[in-house]
Order: C-alpha cells, then sequence, then structure tokens
C-alpha cells in the first residue's frame, strides 16, 4: 500500500488532533502518512512517536506557504524529510506571522460585517498554532450565520473572483527562497496541489529551473485528465510524485477521509529512497572525476 503524504492536523488548519488522525489512519489500514502542517513543525516528532506505538509509518514534513514573484500568487511548497529541520524554523515563524497579520485583518472586516466578536473566532482557532480561514467560518457558524465552512458564505468572503470579499494575502517569502531553504535543510521539494494554479504548467516550468524536486500529483483538486497531464509532466522532468487527500476533518474543504488519495506505493519508495539515491550518484561522479584526474596526471 502507499501513503497519504498530506494532511493537517489542528496545530495549524486542520480540526483533528495528532492522536486523532493516527488513529483514523490505523481504522483506515494505512501503513504511512506524512503531517504536512502549514508552516508549522511542531507535531513532527509527536506524531512520529505515536505512528511507531501504532505501527504506522509517519514521514516527516511541513507544507511551506509562498509567494511566486512573478504572479503573485500564493503557491504551497511541501518540504519532506528534512536532514536539519531547524533550518526551516525561521522561514516558518516568518510566513506563520503574516498569516496571523492577514487573518487579524479579515477577522477584523468579518466582525464589522457580522455580530460576532474576536474572542468567538479566537476560541473556534483553540488549540491551533495560528488563526486561518476555516476558524473565521466555525466562529460564524456558531452564531447562526451560516449552515457550513465551506458554504454561500465562504464564497462570498473568501473566494477572489467574489466582488464582496475580504480576502488579505499574506506577505509570504517567495518561492525561490522557500525551495533554497529547503535545499539548505537537506529536505525534498514538492509542489502543493497544482490544479490551484491559474496556469500550472507555466508555474513547474519556473518552479523545475528553480530546482524543485516533485509534484502532487494524486490531490482532490485534481481530475482524471490533470491528474494524467501532472503525471506526464512529472515523468518527462524526471521529478518525484506524490499524492494525499490534504485531509483538513471537518475543515476539508469536500467530504473525503485521510487515505482518500494516495502516493502509490512505487512513488512512496522513490521519495523515501531519493536522497540515498542522490548520495550514490554523488559518490560516483566524484570516483568518476578522481578517477580522471589520476589518468591525467599520469599522462
Amino acid at each position: 500500500m502507499g501513503g497519504d503524504l498530506h494532511c493537517h492536523t489542528r496545530l495549524t488548519d486542520g480540526s483533528m488532533g495528532i492522536e486523532d488522525i493516527i488513529a483514523l489512519a490505523k481504522n483506515r489500514g494505512l501503513e504511512t502518512i506524512a503531517i504536512t502542517d502549514r508552516d508549522c513543525q511542531a507535531g513532527t516528532v509527536r506524531a512520529k512517536i505515536i505512528g511507531e506505538r501504532n505501527g504506522i509509518r509517519v514521514v516527516p514534513g511541513v507544507e511551506l506557504s509562498s509567494l511566486d514573484a512573478e504572479t503573485g500568487e500564493v503557491v504551497y511548497i511541501l518540504c519532506y524529510l528534512p536532514d536539519y529541520a531547524d533550518r526551516l524554523e525561521g522561514l516558518c515563524h516568518r510566513n506563520a506571522a503574516a498569516t496571523k497579520r492577514a487573518a487579524q485583518k479579515m477577522m477584523i472586516k468579518t466582525a464589522k460585517r457580522f455580530p460576532i466578536t474576536a474572542d468567538v473566532i479566537k476560541r473556534c482557532a483553540s488549540g491551533s498554532t495560528n488563526l486561518y480561514i476555516p476558524h473565521i467560518m466555525h466562529a460564524l457558524m456558531e452564531c447562526g450565520e451560516t449552515d457550513g465552512i465551506y458554504s454561500d458564505l465562504y464564497r462570498e468572503l473568501f473566494c477572489s473572483e467574489s466582488e464582496t470579499n475580504i480576502i488579505e494575502t499574506p506577505a509570504y517569502a517567495h518561492t525561490a527562497e522557500v525551495l533554497t531553504a529547503i535545499k539548505d535543510a537537506g529536505g525534498i521539494s514538492v509542489l502543493a496541489r497544482p490544479a490551484v494554479y491559474a496556469d500550472p504548467l507555466a508555474l513547474l516550468d519556473r518552479l523545475v529551473d528553480m530546482g524543485i524536486n516533485g509534484v502532487e500529483v494524486w490531490h482532490p483538486s485534481a481530475d482524471k485528465e490533470h491528474t494524467d497531464i501532472y503525471y506526464a509532466y512529472a515523468k518527462k522532468k524526471k521529478l518525484l510524485m506524490v499524492g494525499g487527500s490534504d485531509f483538513r476533518g471537518m475543515y476539508t474543504p469536500q467530504p473525503l477521509s485521510l487515505g482518500s488519495y494516495l502516493t502509490p506505493k512505487t512513488q512512496l519508495a522513490e521519495l523515501l529512497g531519493y536522497k540515498a539515491k542522490l548520495k550514490r550518484l554523488a559518490k560516483r561522479e566524484a570516483a568518476l572525476a578522481e578517477k580522471e584526474a589520476a589518468e591525467a596526471i599520469s599522462e
């Protein structure tokens, strides 16, 4: 079996705790998952320990927010298996602070339009390290202003196409900086949910030039046609492929459970063995270079 390599906990924009997610994974018959909280690595060690107790392999991961310097789009980059996770902490803190500032502005706008207080919104974010749009929508549900997180009211307030939206775009680090930080941390970089971007293939072309390692081929936002396109692109560019449900509990945009989208077994093995493969190639190239240098000296 493969693994669900994209899920969020209550520490960020999910509604379930680490223990509950791992218990759900076990009940669903999953063997491998990745906790990829947004700009937050706080649950990584705990998730690994709890996973081991329950026979679940938890792949260390984090989803890093970024801004595409060319289009201004918010682009999410998944980082897996960093050797030096502490090197990502500064970036996580900066991005989290940007998220909080933007969310506070949206919270104030919400409080001006609806009979709701900031305290109610903050209570709905209890247990999270930050404040996110689903917390605002949860508070609006609590106060009887809507009947669901992703309702018509959500589309009115938080979809860019709406003329009455209250969106505030956080001042995230640029995507190139995020990719450099992942490389410096010894991690593997993967473009998350490419189908949500305006021009996914053009974005991928730029990211490949920046050195990205992979793409999330299997995701709820991609239908079969898009999945086939990203699969073919990854094959052509020799990129790693991952898949995941982007599970967030009750904050998941559409009804689905953990494990609904998976990284197939073959691609999971390629991801887990990727860094060892790079080391073997580097060692082989070094040996070849040494041999060529010795031959040049002997001549």
